[in-house]
């Protein structure tokens, strides 16, 4: 299955090797619809939410992962929590080509307190405090 990562799971981020070690990378992409992606909580999260048509394209990794990888994704995710979900993101190659469908994850407005940032396209912020340093 696949599944795009814009924020701490991409390569060279905090939550990546936690994540992601046995991952297929398969290329940059950004999603084919603008969403709204910005920084925000008390540990500098990307958090993006599910509103196609809002705010930018966002860029991010494209990864092919197993079935039973993704209980592992959906606790660095914080998925079931409250406003934490997964859901269908469009995406396609930066520079152009086929949109593919994969898995996305999403945060509802309620974990946008405090704001630290506008939309942004490309998340590369290293404010980002993981859960083990909370």
């Amino acid at each position: 299955m696949k599944v795009f990562i814009y924020g701490t799971l991409k390569r060279g981020f905090a939550l990546h090797e936690k994540g992601l070690s046995n991952a297929r990378f398969l290329g940059d992409v950004q999603t084919v619809s603008p969403y709204p992606l910005r920084i925000a909580a008390d540990f500098f999260g990307p958090m993006m939410l599910n509103r196609p048509g809002e705010g930018i394209q966002v860029r991010g990794e494209l990864f092919e992962i197993e079935d039973n990888e993704l209980p592992k994704l959906d606790e660095l995710e914080d998925v079931g929590k409250d406003g934490s979900f997964r859901a269908h993101v469009e995406v396609a190659p930066i520079g152009g080509g086929e949109a593919v469908g994969a898995i996305g994850f999403f945060k509802s407005e309620k974990w946008l307190q405090p704001i630290h940032s506008d939309c942004i396209a490309d998340y590369q912020d290293r404010r980002f405090i993981p859960p083990w340093d909370r």
